[in-house]
């Protein structure tokens, strides 16, 4: 049984990675969707208003502290080696890991920074807003059920 500190730190990265899939779930079943049916230039004005806004301390301290925090359970798990929930915590600390953060870094963050480089309204931005929502919100439904199955799987280690 997993126990002490490290219970601790594993019921904090389960907070952290389920806050980060509602964040997500959200984006992926209505703002989206939302900013979609915006005309084009509204859309990446909103979009790129959004991004500036998720990049505060409130958002990336989940959102990169649950990657801190998902490091430490794997690392954790190496040294604690816990007779139960060994593979629950590495299967979630990767998913959270590669799944989320690493997703995020190679799919959502070169899309943000190629819509925030674009003039809103000029005609290469309404031809790429449709293009960036499918693709973007694809990626995120993939990041959202990587961040909720990260947090289901710590769960069950504890169990």
């Amino acid at each position: 049984m997993i126990a002490g500190p490290f219970f601790v730190l594993v019921v904090l990265g389960i907070l952290g990675t389920g806050l980060v899939a509602g964040v997500f779930c959200g984006f992926s079943t209505f703002v989206m969707r939302g900013l979609a049916a915006l005309p084009p230039a509204q859309g990446v004005a909103a979009m790129n208003a959004i991004n500036v806004a998720a990049v505060r301390p409130a958002f990336m301290a989940v959102f990169t502290g649950s990657a801190v925090l998902s490091t430490l359970i794997a690392v954790g798990t190496f040294v604690v080696w816990p007779d139960e929930g060994k593979v629950e915590l590495l299967l979630g600390s990767a998913l959270y890991l590669f799944g989320s953060f690493g997703l995020t870094l190679v799919a959502h963050v070169p899309r943000n920074d190629r819509l925030a480089r674009l003039t809103t309204g000029a005609p290469d931005a309404v031809v790429y807003w449709p293009v960036y929502v499918r693709e973007w919100t694809f990626w995120n439904h993939v990041r959202t059920v990587a961040s909720a199955v990260a947090a289901l799987v710590h769960v069950l280690a504890l169990t």
